[in-house]
């Protein structure tokens, strides 16, 4: 499997910022798709953003126009950039990379390990 390091999370007032990172560790050939989602308790994971390996972005509605998603392919790393945050916002956010072709073979569902955000009204 590969391991995906996430970072950047933490407590933040509402309105802040906050730029999360996630990692791929190992030999990476390429990856397809690159994700952030987001998940409460009680509710389901939900998609937040995604970058393609060609560069284009999908949002869900409840972040467009304050989050951006951006990769690194260099260095296997997707970032997301939160600003304006909501108290809405708070949950655990996991990266997910699609499609992961490294040395040891290709892997198709990579998750990282979550990282908390809370923001504060």
């Amino acid at each position: 499997q590969v391991q995906l390091v996430e970072s950047g999370g933490g407590l933040v007032q509402a309105g802040g910022s906050l730029r999360l990172s996630c990692a791929a560790s190992g030999s990476i050939f390429s990856i397809d798709d690159m994700g952030w989602y987001r998940q409460v308790p009680g509710k389901q994971r939900e998609l937040v953003a995604v970058v393609t390996r060609g560069g284009s972005t999908n949002y869900s509605d409840p972040v467009k126009d304050r989050f951006t998603i951006s990769r690194d392919g260099a260095k296997s790393t997707v970032y997301l950039q939160m600003n304006s945050l909501k108290p809405e916002d708070t949950a655990v956010y996991y990266c997910n990379f699609r499609n992961v072709l490294t040395r040891r073979g290709r892997f198709s569902d990579c998750w990282g390990q979550g990282t908390q955000v809370t923001v504060s009204s």
